[in-house]
């Protein structure tokens, strides 16, 4: 950037794929548990992603791209006609407030559990290996079980599924999608060498093990086009017992193949959610330089570090979670420089409007 250049920071517009976006705040994917016991997401979600409209982007919660997918009681689908109906009600609401949402396409994999599976079966995982700890259900929390590993044969499903979702995610009305490869769920999965031991075309190198995504990546951009497509991805997490010896390289070059399909976005959660044992390191900037579309970062943000960020070209834009559950209005809360509402953790999964569309804003 050059000494005369304009300095670039959260409220210099940006124009992502085909969309002006008024600003570079993004809200990013998090699970609120407010859809219905069939995965149908509700009215009160309207009102809840509505009043967030003035965010330069809504990514919407993981949705599960299938029965299987599912992770936890009430989360929404996006696979079926009552689904699209729900979600069609959200985005409708959000584009006459003048909003761009995306939504993001989830599957649990081995982070599920029986009582939530279609027929009581066993999630299914790229190998066989139980993550550790309990797992909330419909009657409480539940050791993880020990998952079945899909077998080659069943690969071409899982690709499927993604791309029947994307399919239906266009018919709800949204403005693109996002592909949760992120956070130790089935994308994630097979990224790792912690969870994947497979020895056919899915485990192994690093090529193998990043095989699914993009071949995920390929079928849902057929549906999308590349500039409507985000991807994100978490190399520091080990949360849900993921973990992989080499990160940098694994994420590197996950970062690079993802450059033929012109994607929207790459989304980086650049912090660990448990502490990394053993310690694992990542330079986010060469995985920025690696990445050639618009890099989006999340994790620990406040307004200073958010701008020198983006001033210094490292990111171009910055997606909050937390902040927006206690502040709808947070664009306008950052431009006036006023102390953020502090978000009752003790609500966030808890379902019913406390907690997830009662915090005022400042109007």
């Amino acid at each position: 950037m050059s000494d005369n250049s304009p300095s670039i920071d959260l409220f210099t517009p940006i124009k992502l794929g085909p969309y002006q976006l008024p600003n570079r705040i993004v809200m990013a994917p998090m699970t609120r548990s407010r859809a219905s016991d069939d995965f149908v997401p509700q009215e009160i979600s309207a009102t809840y992603y509505t009043q967030r409209a003035s965010a330069g982007l809504i990514i919407t919660e993981a949705s599960q791209v299938s029965p299987q997918g599912a992770g936890y009681p009430c989360t929404p689908g996006i696979y079926n006609k009552e689904q699209i109906i729900g979600w069609q009600r959200i985005t409708r609401a959000v584009h006459e407030r003048g909003g761009r949402i995306f939504m993001q396409l989830w599957h649990g994999g081995r982070i599920s559990h029986p009582s939530i599976q279609p027929d009581g079966l066993l999630p299914v995982a790229p190998s066989a290996i139980a993550a550790d700890g309990s797992i909330m259900t419909r009657t409480g929390m539940q050791p993880y079980v020990v998952p079945r590993a899909l077998e080659t044969a069943e690969i071409p499903d899982i690709i499927d599924q993604f791309r029947h979702a994307a399919s239906c995610a266009l018919a709800a009305g949204f403005d693109g999608v996002e592909l949760h490869a992120a956070n130790g769920y089935l994308l994630d999965q097979f990224i790792r060498d912690g969870s994947n031991r497979r020895t056919d075309a899915y485990g192994g190198s690093i090529e193998n093990r990043a095989r699914l995504l993009l071949e995920v990546t390929e079928a849902v951009v057929g549906v999308w086009g590349g500039n409507r497509v985000g991807v994100r991805i978490s190399p520091l997490v080990n949360v849900h017992s993921v973990r992989d010896s080499d990160p940098e390289a694994t994420f590197t070059y996950i970062a690079r193949q993802l450059n033929r399909f012109s994607l929207a976005y790459l989304h980086v959660f650049e912090s660990s959610i448990l502490p990394s044992v053993p310690a694992v390191t990542v330079e986010f900037g060469n995985l920025r330089q690696a990445f050639t579309g618009a890099y989006m970062a999340n994790g620990g943000y406040d307004v200073k570090k958010a701008n020198d960020v983006l001033a210094s070209g490292r990111a171009d834009m910055i997606s909050f979670a937390t902040a927006f559950i206690a502040n709808p209005d947070l664009p306008e809360r950052l431009a006036r420089n006023v102390p953020l509402a502090v978000a009752d953790k003790d609500t966030f999964y808890q379902g019913g409007a406390r907690g997830y569309i009662d915090y005022p804003s400042l109007s």
